[in-house]
């Protein structure tokens, strides 16, 4: 059975980039990433939580227009 895991950042970026997401570009203190015009801010720290990635999931999915499962986003490697 799958569940949530925490991610490090690179791995996470590598994630949203198979996804479709460009970037990371800096903007202050944290970096940005950009999916047809759409602005993600990721958080700074090397190592995100689960409830930090699940948190950015939401706001992933809501900038790409579609839910995003535990399922894909394993498989997303």
């Amino acid at each position: 059975m799958n569940r949530w895991n925490p991610c490090s950042r690179q791995d996470f970026i590598r994630r949203l980039w198979a996804l479709g997401f460009t970037g990371p570009a800096p903007g202050g203190r944290h970096h940005l990433m950009r999916f047809q015009g759409r602005r993600l801010t990721l958080p700074a720290n090397n190592e995100y939580s689960v409830n930090q990635v699940r948190l950015l999931l939401r706001q992933v999915s809501e900038r790409i227009g579609r839910e995003i499962t535990l399922e894909e986003w394993n498989s997303l490697d």
